[in-house]
């Protein structure tokens, strides 16, 4: 499901880091190189059907590369 992150992404912590993630060679290949990591995070979010619920995001991220294949978890709302 398509959506976009609305305003700031809260209660950001990392989940996994290093040799911790099973999908490291697929970031690399897709990606790049980079000190890949896997965080979560909190923040409203506007669904493709114009509905904006608050939800718990899980993304990889790595220093100048950004944040990359973000998805919704749950929804706590």
């Amino acid at each position: 499901m398509k959506f976009e992150v609305i305003g700031p992404i809260l209660e950001i912590e990392v989940i996994a880091s290093g040799i911790g993630m099973d999908v490291r060679a697929y970031l690399r290949k897709a990606y790049g190189r980079g000190r890949w990591r896997k965080l979560k995070g909190i923040a409203t979010v506007l669904l493709a059907n114009g509905v904006k619920r608050k939800a718990e995001l899980h993304w990889y991220e790595a220093h100048g590369i950004g944040k990359r294949d973000m998805k919704i978890k749950s929804y706590l709302d």
